[in-house]
């Protein structure tokens, strides 16, 4: 794999696990947010298409994310792997809440600059209830793309510590093959 998707629902982990993965196969790492999110006020970027387009072209990326609609299909056909963090709903809740409640009390600043308050907190769009919300829809529509973007290496991991043991096992492909 040289192509990854690293994919699962809001707060399962995805950009910590995409980042360890890019490090650990020497490819370059791209986080979907920060690509997307690009100023104050949660700006998206009116460029996304054209960005992920040009880094997608690429022989080799991890992106966190299963891809914001206008450029899931051209992630996923470009895809040559998917490692899907598909973890139960208590584990993902409580990773998501445990990271928004930090970024609202310590004002971590996130994606172009923005940050979590506690207005937030009570929209749709705040992660913990974007997490919840989409849970079940979010597994299905990962399942049916593993399907219709085939043939995909596939890595289903169940746990964190199906995770961590997966990463740590996980080697550099030899140079010969990897510039295939």
């Amino acid at each position: 794999m040289r192509r990854i998707l690293v994919t699962g629902s809001t707060g399962a982990g995805k950009t910590t696990l995409a980042r360890a993965v890019a490090g650990r196969l020497g490819i370059p790492f791209h986080e979907m947010d920060t690509l997307a999110l690009t100023g104050p006020g949660w700006a998206e970027n009116p460029r996304l298409a054209e960005d992920v387009a040009a880094i997608s072209a690429g022989p080799g990326w991890v992106f966190d994310s299963l891809g914001y609609p206008q450029v899931r299909d051209l992630l996923w056909t470009r895809a040559d792997g998917i490692v899907w963090l598909d973890y139960p709903r208590g584990v993902v809740m409580a990773r998501v809440l445990r990271r928004s409640v930090k970024r609202t009390v310590l004002r971590r600043p996130v994606f172009g600059g923005n940050v979590e308050t506690v207005g937030l907190w009570f929209t749709r769009d705040h992660p913990a209830w974007w997490a919840w919300t989409q849970y079940g829809a979010r597994r299905a529509e990962i399942a049916e793309r593993i399907e219709r973007f085939g043939p995909l290496e596939v890595v289903r991991l169940g746990s964190p510590r199906a995770a961590r043991d997966w990463l740590a096992a996980l080697k550099p492909e030899p140079a010969e093959r990897a510039q295939d």
